[in-house]
């Protein structure tokens, strides 16, 4: 798109891509929810195993699950670690470690 009546001294050019609109929320936020279709970004780590439960049982069929994790050398992967900060469990009383 050009407009044709400009006092610019230069041309403007306005390039439009076609968007798809889309919704997105926190995984914490999904509790409750059922959602025909669900992707999952994970540039990293998740920080529990329960985050990761609640995002990807929210979907109602394997088949709306989409899911990428981005590798320790950028790349996708199919692997994830289960973040566990093992300090949490140091100062316990005997008999619960």
């Amino acid at each position: 798109m050009s407009p044709t009546d400009s006092h610019l001294p230069f041309k403007l050019n306005r390039l439009q891509l076609p968007l798809q609109i889309c919704y997105a929320m926190t995984i914490n936020k999904s509790q409750g929810q059922s959602l025909d279709r669900v992707s999952l970004y994970l540039p990293r780590s998740v920080f529990s195993h329960g985050q990761l439960y609640v995002a990807i049982s929210r979907v109602t069929s394997p088949s709306g699950l989409k899911i990428y994790i981005k590798g320790p050398n950028g790349r996708c992967t199919n692997v994830t670690k289960n973040a566990v900060y093992e300090e949490v469990f140091y100062n316990l009383p005997n008999g619960l470690n």
